[in-house]
Protein backbone atom coordinates (compact mmCIF):
# COMPACT_ATOMS: atom_id res chain seq x y z
CA UNK A 1 0.00 0.00 0.00
CA UNK A 2 1.27 3.05 -1.06
CA UNK A 3 1.80 5.85 1.20
CA UNK A 4 1.24 9.79 -0.05
CA UNK A 5 2.79 12.20 2.02
CA UNK A 6 1.64 16.16 1.85
CA UNK A 7 4.88 18.09 1.57
CA UNK A 8 4.21 21.35 -0.38
CA UNK A 9 3.29 23.94 2.13
CA UNK A 10 5.06 27.48 3.16
CA UNK A 11 5.08 26.52 6.78
CA UNK A 12 4.81 30.29 7.33
CA UNK A 13 4.50 30.08 10.91
CA UNK A 14 7.86 28.15 11.38
CA UNK A 15 9.45 30.98 9.04
CA UNK A 16 12.78 30.87 11.75
CA UNK A 17 13.11 27.20 10.52
CA UNK A 18 11.77 27.16 6.88
CA UNK A 19 12.93 30.28 5.30
CA UNK A 20 15.55 28.49 3.48
CA UNK A 21 14.27 24.94 3.72
CA UNK A 22 10.63 23.16 3.35
CA UNK A 23 8.95 22.41 6.83
CA UNK A 24 9.56 18.33 6.20
CA UNK A 25 13.19 19.13 6.30
CA UNK A 26 12.89 20.83 9.61
CA UNK A 27 15.26 18.48 11.69
CA UNK A 28 14.42 16.95 14.99
CA UNK A 29 17.18 15.12 16.58
CA UNK A 30 19.32 15.99 13.79
CA UNK A 31 17.08 14.13 11.35
CA UNK A 32 14.74 15.35 8.62
CA UNK A 33 10.94 15.08 10.68
CA UNK A 34 9.62 13.95 7.26
CA UNK A 35 12.12 11.32 7.90
CA UNK A 36 11.22 10.23 11.30
CA UNK A 37 7.09 10.04 9.49
CA UNK A 38 8.49 7.55 6.91
CA UNK A 39 10.37 5.53 9.03
CA UNK A 40 7.19 5.43 11.29
CA UNK A 41 5.81 3.96 8.20
CA UNK A 42 8.29 1.69 7.33
CA UNK A 43 8.40 0.20 10.61
CA UNK A 44 4.79 -1.43 9.83
CA UNK A 45 5.88 -2.25 6.54
CA UNK A 46 4.37 0.94 4.51
CA UNK A 47 8.22 1.44 2.63
CA UNK A 48 6.41 2.76 -1.07
CA UNK A 49 6.11 6.86 -0.50
CA UNK A 50 4.69 9.60 -2.76
CA UNK A 51 5.72 12.85 -1.57
CA UNK A 52 3.51 15.92 -2.76
CA UNK A 53 6.00 18.59 -3.28
CA UNK A 54 5.67 22.57 -3.26
CA UNK A 55 7.76 24.98 -1.62
CA UNK A 56 11.44 24.65 -1.98
CA UNK A 57 10.85 21.26 -3.42
CA UNK A 58 14.17 20.76 -5.04
CA UNK A 59 15.31 20.53 -1.77
CA UNK A 60 13.52 17.28 -1.36
CA UNK A 61 14.32 16.07 -4.10
CA UNK A 62 18.19 16.77 -3.67
CA UNK A 63 17.83 14.95 -0.08
CA UNK A 64 16.45 11.89 -1.72
CA UNK A 65 18.98 11.35 -4.67
CA UNK A 66 21.87 11.95 -2.80
CA UNK A 67 20.32 10.33 0.57
CA UNK A 68 23.16 7.48 0.98
CA UNK A 69 25.49 10.08 0.37
CA UNK A 70 23.95 11.84 3.70
CA UNK A 71 22.85 8.66 5.87
CA UNK A 72 26.22 6.51 5.76
CA UNK A 73 29.99 7.01 6.55
CA UNK A 74 31.92 7.15 3.41
CA UNK A 75 35.81 7.16 1.92
CA UNK A 76 36.06 9.68 -0.87
CA UNK A 77 39.61 9.48 -2.81
CA UNK A 78 40.92 12.16 -3.96
CA UNK A 79 42.14 11.95 -7.48
CA UNK A 80 42.37 12.51 -11.18
CA UNK A 81 39.01 10.18 -11.00
CA UNK A 82 38.31 10.20 -7.62
CA UNK A 83 36.12 7.48 -5.87
CA UNK A 84 33.78 7.04 -2.77
CA UNK A 85 33.34 4.17 -0.58
CA UNK A 86 30.32 3.87 1.48
CA UNK A 87 30.39 2.13 4.83
CA UNK A 88 27.28 0.13 5.15
CA UNK A 89 23.69 0.49 4.34
CA UNK A 90 21.42 3.26 4.68
CA UNK A 91 18.28 2.15 7.29
CA UNK A 92 15.90 3.43 4.40
CA UNK A 93 17.21 0.68 2.45
CA UNK A 94 14.48 -0.52 -0.51
CA UNK A 95 12.34 2.13 0.60
CA UNK A 96 10.86 3.28 -3.11
CA UNK A 97 10.44 7.39 -3.32
CA UNK A 98 8.41 8.78 -5.61
CA UNK A 99 8.78 12.97 -5.44
CA UNK A 100 5.82 14.88 -7.72
CA UNK A 101 5.95 18.73 -7.97
CA UNK A 102 2.00 19.38 -7.25
CA UNK A 103 2.45 23.49 -7.46
CA UNK A 104 4.00 26.34 -5.25
CA UNK A 105 0.11 27.42 -4.53
CA UNK A 106 -1.99 24.30 -4.13
CA UNK A 107 -4.04 23.61 -1.85
CA UNK A 108 -3.79 19.74 -0.04
CA UNK A 109 -7.02 18.22 -2.33
CA UNK A 110 -5.14 19.91 -5.25
CA UNK A 111 -2.04 17.74 -4.44
CA UNK A 112 -3.68 14.88 -3.54
CA UNK A 113 -6.13 14.70 -7.16
CA UNK A 114 -2.16 15.89 -8.83
CA UNK A 115 -0.83 12.86 -8.20
CA UNK A 116 -3.33 10.10 -8.69
CA UNK A 117 -1.59 8.50 -11.34
CA UNK A 118 1.23 7.35 -9.30
CA UNK A 119 -1.72 5.49 -7.04
CA UNK A 120 -2.79 2.69 -9.41
CA UNK A 121 -6.48 3.25 -8.54
CA UNK A 122 -5.85 1.54 -4.86
CA UNK A 123 -6.16 2.19 -1.40
CA UNK A 124 -3.65 4.37 -0.23
CA UNK A 125 -2.39 6.21 3.22
CA UNK A 126 -1.98 9.90 3.33
CA UNK A 127 -0.25 12.30 6.35
CA UNK A 128 0.77 15.10 6.62
CA UNK A 129 4.36 16.04 6.88
CA UNK A 130 4.85 17.80 9.80
CA UNK A 131 3.22 15.32 12.26
CA UNK A 132 4.58 12.85 14.49
CA UNK A 133 3.22 9.93 16.27
CA UNK A 134 2.46 6.85 17.89
CA UNK A 135 -0.67 5.71 15.80
CA UNK A 136 -0.65 1.92 15.38
CA UNK A 137 -0.94 1.85 11.54
CA UNK A 138 -1.48 -1.91 11.58
CA UNK A 139 -4.49 -1.47 13.32
CA UNK A 140 -5.29 1.77 11.65
CA UNK A 141 -5.60 -0.25 8.72
CA UNK A 142 -7.73 -2.91 10.11
CA UNK A 143 -10.24 -0.49 11.57
CA UNK A 144 -10.10 0.74 8.13
CA UNK A 145 -11.26 -2.32 5.87
CA UNK A 146 -13.59 -3.29 9.27
CA UNK A 147 -15.57 -0.53 8.04
CA UNK A 148 -15.65 -0.93 4.54
CA UNK A 149 -15.78 2.95 3.98
CA UNK A 150 -14.33 5.68 1.74
CA UNK A 151 -11.98 6.95 4.56
CA UNK A 152 -10.86 7.01 7.87
CA UNK A 153 -9.59 9.69 9.68
CA UNK A 154 -7.15 9.58 12.64
CA UNK A 155 -8.68 11.78 15.97
CA UNK A 156 -6.36 12.76 18.27
CA UNK A 157 -6.49 14.84 21.54
CA UNK A 158 -3.83 16.78 21.73
CA UNK A 159 -2.45 18.62 24.71
CA UNK A 160 -3.33 22.21 25.35
CA UNK A 161 -1.21 25.11 23.92
CA UNK A 162 -0.96 26.89 27.48
CA UNK A 163 -0.55 26.43 31.08
CA UNK A 164 -3.79 25.88 33.00
CA UNK A 165 -4.92 27.80 35.98
CA UNK A 166 -6.84 25.18 38.48
CA UNK A 167 -8.88 27.36 40.91
CA UNK A 168 -11.22 27.29 43.62
CA UNK A 169 -13.83 29.41 45.26
CA UNK A 170 -15.57 32.61 44.71
CA UNK A 171 -12.12 34.46 44.84
CA UNK A 172 -10.98 32.29 42.21
CA UNK A 173 -8.00 31.62 44.09
CA UNK A 174 -5.10 29.59 42.13
CA UNK A 175 -5.06 26.23 44.05
CA UNK A 176 -2.56 24.80 41.39
CA UNK A 177 -0.26 25.75 38.03
CA UNK A 178 -0.04 22.67 35.66
CA UNK A 179 2.36 23.54 33.24
CA UNK A 180 1.45 20.60 31.18
CA UNK A 181 -2.96 20.49 31.61
CA UNK A 182 -4.73 17.50 30.64
CA UNK A 183 -5.72 16.80 26.90
CA UNK A 184 -8.47 19.12 25.13
CA UNK A 185 -11.76 17.36 25.15
CA UNK A 186 -13.31 15.57 21.70
CA UNK A 187 -10.99 15.25 18.85
CA UNK A 188 -9.52 16.47 15.93
CA UNK A 189 -7.72 15.59 12.49
CA UNK A 190 -4.49 14.08 13.54
CA UNK A 191 -3.90 13.29 9.94
CA UNK A 192 -2.77 9.51 8.92
CA UNK A 193 -5.88 8.32 6.78
CA UNK A 194 -6.52 5.25 4.87
CA UNK A 195 -8.55 6.29 1.94
CA UNK A 196 -9.76 4.10 -0.98
CA UNK A 197 -9.33 5.13 -4.82
CA UNK A 198 -13.13 6.69 -5.17
CA UNK A 199 -12.00 9.52 -2.51
CA UNK A 200 -10.26 10.83 -5.55
CA UNK A 201 -13.85 11.63 -6.94
CA UNK A 202 -14.30 14.47 -4.24
CA UNK A 203 -11.34 16.33 -5.21
CA UNK A 204 -10.25 18.73 -8.52
CA UNK A 205 -6.81 19.74 -9.24
CA UNK A 206 -7.98 23.23 -8.83
CA UNK A 207 -4.84 25.10 -6.86
CA UNK A 208 -7.88 26.32 -4.43
CA UNK A 209 -9.31 22.61 -3.59
CA UNK A 210 -8.35 22.01 0.16
CA UNK A 211 -8.80 18.30 1.56
CA UNK A 212 -10.36 19.44 4.61
CA UNK A 213 -12.76 22.08 3.94
CA UNK A 214 -15.11 20.53 1.34
CA UNK A 215 -14.13 17.14 0.28
CA UNK A 216 -13.84 15.54 3.77
CA UNK A 217 -17.35 17.15 4.78
CA UNK A 218 -18.55 15.41 1.87
CA UNK A 219 -17.28 12.36 2.74
CA UNK A 220 -19.43 12.85 6.43
CA UNK A 221 -22.08 13.77 4.36
CA UNK A 222 -22.10 11.01 2.57
CA UNK A 223 -21.77 8.57 5.45
CA UNK A 224 -18.25 7.49 4.41
CA UNK A 225 -15.75 8.48 6.74
CA UNK A 226 -15.18 6.86 9.89
CA UNK A 227 -12.72 7.86 12.46
CA UNK A 228 -9.99 5.95 14.56
CA UNK A 229 -9.47 7.12 17.93
CA UNK A 230 -5.72 7.20 19.00
CA UNK A 231 -5.53 8.67 22.53
CA UNK A 232 -1.70 8.44 22.43
CA UNK A 233 0.93 10.59 21.12
CA UNK A 234 0.90 12.79 19.10
CA UNK A 235 2.05 16.52 18.22
CA UNK A 236 2.22 19.01 15.33
CA UNK A 237 4.92 21.20 14.24
CA UNK A 238 3.19 24.32 13.26
CA UNK A 239 5.24 27.06 15.40
CA UNK A 240 8.78 27.71 16.94
CA UNK A 241 7.22 26.61 19.88
CA UNK A 242 6.36 22.96 18.27
CA UNK A 243 9.91 22.43 16.90
CA UNK A 244 11.56 23.51 20.12
CA UNK A 245 9.21 20.73 21.86
CA UNK A 246 10.43 17.99 19.90
CA UNK A 247 13.70 18.51 20.26
CA UNK A 248 13.45 18.86 23.81
CA UNK A 249 11.74 15.74 23.84
CA UNK A 250 14.43 14.05 21.89
CA UNK A 251 17.27 15.23 23.74
CA UNK A 252 15.48 14.34 27.46
CA UNK A 253 15.42 10.66 25.89
CA UNK A 254 11.37 11.55 26.08
CA UNK A 255 10.31 11.27 21.95
CA UNK A 256 7.40 8.37 22.74
CA UNK A 257 7.73 7.87 18.70
CA UNK A 258 11.32 6.99 18.61
CA UNK A 259 11.78 3.42 17.12
CA UNK A 260 14.10 0.56 18.45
Amino acid sequence: MKVVILCGGMGTRLREETEFRPKPMVEVGGRPILLHIMRHYAHYGFQDFVLCLGYKGDYIKNYFLNHKYFSTDLTVTLGRESTVEFHGAPEEEGWRVTLVDTGLESQTGARLKKVERHLGGEAFMLTYGDGLSTVPLNRLLDFHRAHGLLATVTGVRPPARWGELVVSGKDQKVVRFSEKPSVQDGYINGGFFVLEAGVLDYLTSDASCSFEHGPLDGLARDGQLAMFAHDGFWQAMDTYRDYRLLNDLWSSGQAEWRLP
